[in-house]
């Protein structure tokens, strides 16, 4: 399989989920093994971020990256689901302040957006992460698994003490292709409760909040007037997020996920982890070997 970019520039404008402010992202094409990288280019002089889990110094409701000089692109995980989702290797992110607009809470917008632009493939193989070796991270009582596996696919669970959520399933059985995410993880929204509004505010986060960007829980039921889009969609969207945490390496993952009550911290501690041992992991590309090729077939992960 070649790398993939986007044939054109696009652009779209929306809010910022913890600024609140109103934000322009402008994504372009990039050469070939270049990998992905944001540009703030609402500074004096622009600045590049590279899109690296070495990258990532925040993980409160968000991921964030920051570079030496602590310049920060923050909540770039619904994007990088959505870049995951149509398999693009090499992009420039272009954006007017330190966060990723919310759009609707999902990645929906971000694959229309992207589709919009047209793909195009590049003259180098695309290169995969495989897992070798089981890799775990614990924190707490959460804990996140990877698995050697021809493909990737997912088994992710969550435990909220909640009525609306309880009632529905809270694990997720899921193998990946760009068709099924687009199709059953894509439209899922972040979610919050309302208790929490006020705490988080006070801290500078989700000022951007609203039921046209999450979905919003009291202590008994879904507030938004239009319900959820998925019965499960709590567990999809957790799911969305790991996605997009994983990508931030640049490279689809050869390997199963099974996760619980995961994050976005303990979704870049497993990545790291994986990283900064060469006995957990190699690079394999389509046409290294027929064994290799079968398994970046089984993983289908092109658009």
């Amino acid at each position: 399989m070649q790398q993939q970019t986007i044939k054109q520039s696009v652009s779209v404008t929306g809010i910022g989920l913890h600024s609140g402010k109103k934000i322009t992202l402008t994504i372009k094409p990039a050469p070939a093994n270049s990998g992905i990288h944001f540009v703030r280019v609402d500074l004096p002089d622009p600045v590049t971020i590279k899109a690296d889990p070495f990258n990532v110094q925040e993980t409160v409701l968000c991921t964030g990256l920051s570079n030496e000089q602590g310049v920060k692109i923050m909540t770039i995980e619904h994007l990088f689901a959505a870049i995951a989702g149509l398999s693009l290797d090499n992009l420039i992110i272009e954006v007017d302040a330190d966060e990723i607009p919310v759009m609707d809470g999902s990645s929906s917008p971000f694959i229309f957006l992207l589709e919009s632009a047209g793909t195009q493939t590049q003259n180098a193989l695309k290169k995969y992460i495989k897992i070798k070796k089981k890799v775990r991270v614990e924190l707490e009582d959460k804990w996140i698994e990877l698995y050697p596996y021809q493909g990737f696919k997912i088994d992710y669970e969550i435990d909220f003490n909640h009525p609306e959520i309880a009632r529905s399933k809270q694990r997720l059985h899921f193998d990946f292709s760009s068709e099924n995410f687009i199709h059953e993880i894509s439209r899922a929204r972040t979610f919050g409760f309302l208790s929490d509004v006020e705490k988080l505010r006070a801290h500078n986060l989700a000022q951007g909040a609203s039921m046209e960007n999450a979905i919003v829980l009291d202590e008994r039921k879904v507030m938004n007037q239009d319900g959820l889009r998925y019965q499960d969609e709590f567990v999809r969207h957790k799911a969305l997020d790991a996605i997009g945490d994983l990508y931030v390496s640049g490279y689809a993952i050869l390997g199963e996920l099974r996760a619980y009550k995961a994050g976005h911290a303990i979704n870049n501690m497993l990545l790291r982890t994986v990283l900064s041992n060469a006995e957990n992991w190699e690079f394999v590309t389509f046409e290294e070997t027929q064994e290799h090729s079968s398994e970046v077939g089984a993983l289908a992960f092109s658009s």
